[in-house]
């Protein structure tokens, strides 16, 4: 199998965990602050990463796993994806969840721009499927009319964030272990996210962690110690515009989700919506 199919099938994997990730966090939200929440995730996801670089390395005998490149690599990503998740999350606090999905989703549109000014120039098939791609996530999120509020514009710059954290992992990928990269990435957001807690008026609070541990413990081992570690290993194989392509399916499978845990309901324009990003995806691989 092609390098390039195989990257892009795990990031289909990447998408399918972000997607059911939706559900941990609007549970977890209900008990838990944001930057408690992504503290904790984040932490937890470094920590399950440990015994897996000490098992790659004592399987492959290799000296020294956290080299300079992956450090700083992994702390380029981590102050990225704090960033990022930092803007969703409040972004979420006070905008629809149809206008935070679509506006996060931008970064399918985001990525491919700013790639033109990083020599990368995807061809006409890939912005092709970044139009019905863009055209699916609207029928997929979208349910009337779109007025623009504070934290719309705090979830556009989110987005751009996570384009950005797209561009980074593709430019420091090559370049050092990948599950390293992550390893320190998530201690990084982690870190920064629990020194960010008592400005937003937030405490470690045990209680309120027990009460949402599931939902941390989907986020931090798989949403982030698995799937985002995906993306760093992976997303090196496929060009950065067709992996946000792929990762933006999240939106699907976050609505499948929704469907089949929380009871959300999904029409017939949310189902021609998932159908349009699977054919966006088709075409981009073509």
């Amino acid at each position: 199998m092609k390098k390039d199919l195989f990257g892009s099938l795990m990031l289909l994997l990447t998408a399918i965990i972000w997607g059911f990730a939706f559900v941990a966090q609007s549970v977890g939200g209900d008990t838990v602050g944001p930057f408690l929440f992504n503290g904790v995730r984040n932490i937890l996801g470094a920590v399950v990463l440990l015994p897996v670089i000490f098992a790659i390395k004592k399987s492959k005998n290799i000296d020294r796993m956290f080299t300079k490149e992956a450090i700083i690599g992994g702390i380029c990503c981590g102050l990225c994806l704090f960033a990022a998740s930092s803007f969703q999350q409040f972004g979420i606090l006070t905008a629809p969840v149809s206008d935070a999905s679509f506006i996060t989703a931008l970064y399918v549109i985001i990525v491919p721009i700013l790639g033109l000014f990083v020599g990368k120039k995807p061809g006409w098939k890939v912005w092709l499927a970044v139009a019905i791609a863009l055209v699916g996530l609207y029928m997929l999120t979208m349910s009337g009319d779109m007025n623009f509020s504070h934290g719309d514009v705090l979830l556009l710059i989110g987005s751009f964030l996570f384009s950005i954290h797209i561009l980074v992992i593709d430019y420091f990928s090559p370049k050092a272990n990948g599950v390293v990269i992550s390893c320190v990435q998530f201690f990084t957001a982690g870190v920064c996210a629990l020194i960010a807690m008592p400005f937003n008026g937030e405490w470690f609070d045990m209680a309120k962690i027990s009460d949402g541990l599931v939902a941390i413990l989907y986020a931090g081992i798989l949403s982030c110690g698995v799937a985002y570690t995906l993306q760093v290993v992976f997303q090196k194989d496929v060009e950065p515009t067709k992996a946000s392509l792929i990762l933006c399916t999240e939106s699907v499978f976050g609505a499948i989700g929704g469907w089949l845990i929380l009871g959300q309901a999904l029409g017939i324009k949310e189902i021609i919506g998932c159908l349009l990003m699977l054919v966006a995806i088709i075409i981009a691989q073509i």
